[in-house]
């Protein structure tokens, strides 16, 4: 055989064996470093639908690292009756369409026993109708829209609702720090303004009025004109319903243009990227959350040092929020059976569940969320979340 003739064939193999490679990469589901020596049975599945990617891919990412810290030490400990638990994580972007066109795909593949997600509740809340009529279960982990759990009887969450929530935060605000006069800015998404209605009345409840109330779009930067109308109605603090991007962005900005109240923001502010996007400037804002790396007890102590340990960063409230939703998807499925219909009924039933933010919890049944969950009132000191010390809130100077 000639030389050119052997290149040929040679290039020809490589071609072929590297599409076949690709063709393998991509049509295998997300898959975790399990230690599945230790559970070596065929594998339970939980699908997963988030964002990996567009502008909320970080919270995917935080999702995948509690993911991963969860299974690898439910599978080293022998997975689920011999079984190790795998996920496929699909890309919804936190599109409500991507997000049904996933639960399809979910509800047609008989070895997903439950789905976790989506990251926002309108997404979830889009795909609600074909779980319910499928029998799988949707486990919105992070869906706080007080109208998620009531889709159906296959919908759950471990999320406080804003129902719950957002009077808590205006409890703090009002009763704790003393704002009287709130600058209300708010994500212009149905879960923003159902959390700006709920924290309004709430306040307005507690002797506090709400001087303004501005909305922003999703993909907005620039909120110097918003800040300039928010300062016309000469609030005595502001109040940001944001996630932690957009939130920083806010308090960068107001602090730049000269306004001095102090600022106070819903739970979803808080992570680490908060204080790494927004730099001196959020010192002094005050947040809640019901998990903190801080807190002594021993669970939460145990899951920070393993998370460190692996990603050399503190974990946030998404990355403990995921490492719980896994968690409780295997106690599932190993107290009450590997079918959709087990896990539907085990959802009602379990109880003492172990968990990093809860410690110990089990759900309402007529809710569908963990009964009696309560937040922590923090406050960003020196670059970094500390717990607030009870002392009211300073104008900044």
């Amino acid at each position: 055989m000639s030389r050119p003739l052997n290149r040929k064939i040679g290039r020809t193999w490589r071609r072929t064996l590297g599409a076949w490679a690709l063709s393998i990469a991509t049509a295998v589901p997300l898959l975790l470093p399990t230690n599945a020596a230790h559970a070596a049975g065929d594998p339970y599945w939980v699908g997963v639908t988030g964002p990996l990617s567009g502008q909320d891919a970080q919270y995917g990412e935080q999702w995948k690292r509690g993911f991963d810290l969860a299974l690898e030490q439910i599978n080293a400990n022998g997975g689920i009756n011999g079984h190790p638990l795998n996920y496929d994580f699909e890309d919804s972007r936190s599109d409500p369409r991507q997000a049904v066109a996933i639960a399809q795909k979910f509800v047609d593949d008989k070895r997903i026993l439950l789905e976790l997600g989506d990251l926002s509740s309108g997404a979830s809340m889009a795909a609600s109708p074909i779980y319910q009529r499928a029998g799988l279960v949707q486990f919105g982990f992070t869906n706080s829209h007080p109208d998620f759990t009531k889709g159906g009887d296959y919908m759950w969450s471990t999320a406080i609702s804003q129902a719950e929530e957002q009077p808590l935060l205006a409890n703090y605000v009002t009763k704790g720090l003393g704002f009287r006069k709130i600058a209300v800015l708010y994500l212009n998404t149905d879960w923003g303004r159902t959390s700006k209605d709920i924290f309004a009345k709430a306040a307005s409840a507690n002797g506090a009025q709400i001087v303004a109330a501005e909305g922003y779009q999703p993909n907005e930067k620039d909120f110097r004109a918003t800040l300039t109308r928010v300062k016309s109605a000469s609030p005595d603090s502001l109040v940001l319903i944001s996630y932690y991007s957009d939130g920083a962005q806010i308090v960068r900005q107001a602090r730049a243009s000269g306004v001095r109240e102090p600022i106070a923001a819903v739970g979803s502010v808080y992570s680490p990227k908060f204080i790494d996007l927004g730099g001196e400037a959020v010192n002094g804002v005050y947040t809640e959350s019901n998990f903190f790396p801080g807190d002594p007890r021993p669970e939460v102590q145990s899951f920070v040092q393993r998370y460190r340990a692996r990603y050399n960063a503190d974990p946030d409230t998404f990355a403990a929020r995921a490492y719980d939703a896994m968690t409780l998807a295997a106690e599932v499925i190993r107290r009450y059976g590997a079918t959709r219909g087990a896990v539907h009924d085990g959802f009602a039933k379990i109880d003492n569940v172990p968990s990093v933010i809860f410690g110990k919890f089990r759900f309402d049944p007529q809710t569908r969320r963990v009964a009696g969950a309560k937040n922590l009132d923090l406050v960003v000191k020196d670059g970094k979340f500390a717990l607030w010390d009870g002392t009211s809130a300073p104008r900044v100077q």
